[in-house]
């Protein structure tokens, strides 16, 4: 797997779902432009808490802040898929939105989620394939998937377009 260096600034009057999308496309490609011949998958995730999007935090400071803004709210996690194919160019996109409604937890137990987690490189602070799972009330998406970052659901849609079997 490689991790592409792709400047991941907001643009000015972007929505998160064009962020996530645009995200995607531009990983797939800096890495596809290295494969020739290739299926090459690109991915992106944008948390929004209403119009505000919620990146990475970076830090513990801005993970508390983004927690304690989370705290009883639906956040939707704007997941991004792209695929390209190198030998002809074609590049697809996805989005999987998904929809999570955080509990009412304490500042405690944020300090001690942050403590253990520390997810200062995820979208909204949130892991939920970790510790973050326990900050949840509820999930609702049509890729369950989607939530870790890799929506498999389209992934799999998107192979069968490029004529790859999935299951053999």
């Amino acid at each position: 797997m490689l991790s592409p260096a792709v400047d991941e600034s907001l643009l000015p009057g972007e929505n998160a779902v064009e962020t996530a999308l645009r995200l995607a496309a531009a990983k797939a490609r800096k890495v596809g432009a290295s494969l020739p011949d290739s299926l090459v998958i690109g991915c992106d995730q944008v948390a929004a808490l209403g119009d505000a999007r919620l990146g990475k935090p970076g830090d513990h400071e801005h993970a508390v802040e983004q927690l304690q803004r989370m705290r009883a709210q639906d956040v939707v996690f704007h997941t991004a898929l792209a695929l390209l194919n190198t030998r002809n160019g074609t590049l697809q996109l996805a989005h999987a939105p998904t929809t999570v409604r955080f509990r009412d937890y304490s500042d405690l137990e944020i300090e001690r989620y942050l403590a253990l987690e520390q997810p200062y490189d995820c979208a909204g602070s949130a892991k939920i394939e970790g510790l973050g799972i326990v900050m949840v009330e509820r999930v609702v998406s049509e890729d369950p998937t989607a939530l870790i970052g890799l929506p498999l659901i389209q992934l799999a849609a998107m192979l069968r377009n490029e004529g790859v079997t999935v299951i053999a």
